[in-house]
């Protein structure tokens, strides 16, 4: 049995359990920290169980992302030199890490909002924030913007096509990922001209 399908069981028992929000808050909080897996796998069912629900889950997972970027951050801010390395090699590589840092020190508050958006592990964000000093400030406005982004879309998603909402992201999550990635490259490009 793969993950996601571990998961999707997982989530049917906790549909109609009282500690529901505080689950998808944790699992948001790990999601963003420690365990890269898209916690759409989870969120979508749960979405379309609990429909009564729908925004304040879209609320909770976004504030889990956002209390695991305030920690990823505070590690790469106060930790880096003790575990930086490893975590690079968990989720990245050195290289990668670099450019990242470097893109962090020119343009961050863009560079956080479109990795915010994109499919690919943001625990390297939050640690090349922290470990440049990235504006605290700055990196949770990105992180809030690109998380609510995603979050409240797939209860959009839920809210206007109901059970038929998981085959509509799974069709086209790619083309929605590229469409928002280019309007942040615009107005990022946009920025940079004022």
């Amino acid at each position: 049995m793969s993950l996601i399908d571990t998961l999707k069981q997982h989530t049917e028992s906790i549909v109609n359990s009282k500690h529901m929000l505080k689950g998808i808050t944790l699992a948001s909080f790990f999601e963003s920290t420690i365990v890269p897996i898209p916690l759409e796998a989870v969120m979508i069912p749960l979405m379309q169980a609990r429909r009564e629900k729908l925004w304040l889950i879209a609320l909770m997972a976004t504030i889990g992302c956002i209390v695991g970027a305030i920690a990823g951050y505070a590690l790469g801010y106060y930790l880096f030199d003790l575990v930086g390395d490893w975590i690079i090699e968990t989720f990245s590589n050195q290289d990668q890490f670099e450019q990242i840092s470097s893109r962090m020190e020119d343009q961050g508050f863009w560079f956080v909002l479109t990795l915010g958006i994109v499919p690919i592990p943001f625990q390297i964000a939050m640690l090349a924030a922290g470990a440049t000093k990235f504006s605290l400030m700055y990196f949770l406005v990105a992180t809030a913007i690109a998380r609510s982004l995603r979050y409240f879309g797939l209860a959009l998603v839920v809210f206007l096509a109901g059970n038929k909402a998981e085959e509509l992201i799974r069709t086209y999550k790619t083309k929605a990922i590229v469409i928002i990635t280019a309007i942040v490259a615009l107005l990022w490009w946009l920025s940079t001209l004022i």
